[in-house]
């Protein structure tokens, strides 16, 4: 017994050690993530609901930020409607665009890796300050487009200057970063087994029946996906914005929710209030996601469904 005990007590205090092995090796990944994620989230919690001007001491003012945000706040609520609108247009813009590439590309025999690389590039450097610089250049009022407008005939339009254009180079700009999706639907179209079309196509069904009949059922789940992605990449949109148009001009028609909650937070210093804008963000963020998984269940179709 006595040798049994010292055994298990031997055993009990190898398994302590290992134990201690682990997380000493997870230490800088706990420290990160504390230190990075945990406490600035906090932190920003807290900050919501004070007076914080970065420069004294956050002032606790409870509620006041949200109210002022939703009921005295015009500028917060023109941001808004311009990132509903943005969000609304811009990611079925994007998806459909990248869709229809996908096809494309899947018809494809010969160098569509090649093909495959080249579409991607604009996903990969579309968000830098660069591309941003020369979108403006391009729609500038003595840019490319205009030149060429000129050069035919037509007129020219402002398309920086003019409310009704400039949130359409926004628009334009983001569909035209379509890479990630496109591979994210390629993947998806890869996996329809090629004899669904092929039986459809015996029973005398043309293209469009068979899109409409095989590939879009087959696909929702990716759709899904893409979906989810890219209304939250819509919603955290910044990068174009402050770049192209700075403080969302002409006439606050570009002002993105998350370049108004720069401004509130590095032009007027108003921090308590930019990081209620950011938790209001991330509710709503949180809703719309929930939204489209629960509208999920009547649109989306998996194959395993299917064989239950």
């Amino acid at each position: 017994m006595p040798l049994l005990g010292a055994a298990k007590s031997k055993a009990k205090k190898g398994k302590e050690n290992d134990n201690l092995t682990g997380y000493l090796f997870i230490l800088p990944f706990l420290i990160g993530f504390f230190a990075l994620t945990v406490f600035p989230v906090a932190m920003s919690l807290y900050l919501s609901f004070t007076n914080y001007d970065m420069l004294g001491t956050p002032r606790w003012i409870g509620l006041d930020n949200y109210e002022r945000m939703l009921m005295d706040d015009m500028k917060f609520v023109q941001s808004v409607k311009v990132t509903l609108f943005y969000v609304f247009t811009a990611v079925p813009f994007r998806l459909v665009f990248a869709l229809a590439i996908a096809l494309l590309l899947a018809r494809l025999v010969v160098m569509k890796g090649v093909y495959r690389t080249l579409l991607y590039l604009p996903s990969v450097i579309g968000g830098s300050v660069a591309v941003s610089v020369m979108w403006r250049q391009l729609f500038g009022n003595e840019g490319a487009l205009n030149s060429i407008l000129a050069k035919l005939g037509l007129p020219t339009v402002s398309w920086l200057g003019d409310p009704s254009y400039a949130i359409w180079t926004l628009i334009l700009l983001y569909g035209w970063q379509f890479g990630s999706s496109m591979l994210i639907f390629l993947a998806g179209l890869k996996n329809i087994p090629a004899s669904y079309y092929e039986a459809a196509e015996v029973d005398g069904a043309g293209a469009w029946r068979r899109f409409i009949n095989i590939t879009i059922p087959l696909l929702t789940p990716i759709i899904l996906f893409n979906v989810v992605m890219q209304t939250i990449q819509g919603f955290m949109a910044f990068t174009p914005s402050y770049i192209i148009f700075e403080d969302g001009r002409p006439l606050n028609s570009t002002l993105l929710y998350v370049l108004y909650m720069f401004q509130r937070a590095f032009t007027f210093f108003d921090m308590g209030y930019a990081s209620a804008m950011a938790w209001l963000l991330l509710l709503v963020i949180g809703l719309f996601t929930a939204l489209i998984f629960k509208s999920s269940s009547h649109w989306v179709h998996y194959e395993s469904e299917g064989e239950r």
